[in-house]
């Protein structure tokens, strides 16, 4: 039991939180997702984290109409672990799929909330 309250202390350091302030994962909805099950959680971030790697890669070689699925699709995804951030920008990318500067401002998104999941889970 002590792993698990280890594993969800919020990981030390300057790259946990945005300029904002906010942490890539919102935890009660998180937990309200899981029934507040420790390691369901440990198990949907780390499917949440794969697929999003998965879907940033659909994204890179799409279309425009298969890159704004690909975005609608990520940003349910990271509303049900409570991913704020990833999901804000995969819904501004849903609206204009041929924007460059969104697609980069989606992969650092995903990026910064893979490696606080990574964090999480070591």
């Amino acid at each position: 039991m002590s792993a698990l309250k280890i594993a969800f202390e919020t990981p030390d350091g300057p790259a946990n939180s945005s300029p904002a302030g906010r942490q890539p994962i919102d935890f009660a909805q998180l937990s309200e997702q899981t029934m507040g099950d420790k390691s369901l959680e440990i198990e949907v971030l780390q499917l949440f984290a794969r697929q999003a790697r998965q879907t940033m890669a659909e994204i890179h070689d799409a279309e425009a109409d298969a890159c704004g699925q690909s975005a609608h699709r990520l940003k349910g995804a990271a509303l049900a672990v409570g991913a704020a951030r990833v999901a804000e920008a995969a819904a501004d990318m849903e609206q204009r799929p041929t924007d460059w500067t969104l697609r980069a401002a989606l992969g650092a998104a995903v990026l910064e909330c893979e490696l606080f999941i990574l964090k999480l889970c070591r």
